[in-house]
Formats: C-alpha cells, sequence, structure tokens
C-alpha cells in the first residue's frame, strides 16, 4: 500500500467518525450545563461562548492526530492488525476528549470538581 492510499483509508475511516466524536463532546457539555442549573445560565457570556468555540476547534485539531497513527500504522507490517483494532483508538481518544470536556464545562458552569480517590 502506498501513502496515497493509506491516506485514502484513514480519511474515510476517521470522517465518518467525527460527528459521533463531536456529538459525544456536545453531549458532555450539555449535560453539565443541565446539571449546574440555574448557576450555569449566570455564566454564560459572550466570552464562555466564544471559548465553547475555541475549543471545539482545537478538540477537532486535536482528533485530527490520529491521522498520523493511522497512516503510518497502516504502512507498517502491522497493517492487518491495525485495521481490527483502530476502533480502540477512537475509543479511547473520544473517552479521553469527554473527559477533557467534563473537567472544562465543570469549570465555566461552577460546579466544583470533587476528588472521590
Amino acid at each position: 500500500m502506498d501513502a496515497r492510499a493509506a491516506l485514502s483509508n484513514a480519511i474515510r475511516y476517521w470522517e465518518r467518525r467525527r460527528i459521533a466524536y463531536n456529538a459525544v463532546l456536545l453531549i458532555v457539555v450539555a449535560v453539565m450545563f443541565a446539571v449546574n442549573w440555574p448557576g450555569s445560565r449566570t455564566n454564560v457570556s459572550v466570552n464562555t461562548l466564544l471559548m465553547l468555540f475555541v475549543l471545539a476547534v482545537l478538540a477537532n485539531v486535536a482528533y485530527c492526530a490520529a491521522y498520523i497513527v493511522d497512516v503510518v500504522a497502516q504502512l507498517s507490517a502491522f497493517r492487518d492488525t491495525w485495521l481490527r483494532v483502530r476502533w480502540l483508538l477512537v475509543a479511547i481518544g473520544t473517552t479521553f476528549a469527554g473527559v477533557l470536556a467534563y473537567f472544562f464545562s465543570t469549570g465555566f458552569f461552577g460546579q466544583s470538581v470533587q476528588s472521590g480517590i
């Protein structure tokens, strides 16, 4: 497989999952907004919305890091194995981004994060 075919395969795979990734992040932020209601309403401002926009763009830039891993793995001798297990990268990356969205939205909407550990 050449680099062009690997990149095309990566684009086909990852772009179909980007909507679900963004939906998970949106749900996390919406739930944290609702859980902290009515206090969260008072914390919403133009600056908060602009910061959420910036973070959403950065989350999508971070999502693109998967392309590097995917293309390199496809060009390696481990291509067949990688194609069977790359869903793990989707799951781990989406979970990590969801946790980050949780912590940021908790800070935005006023609930203090309590350590349970």
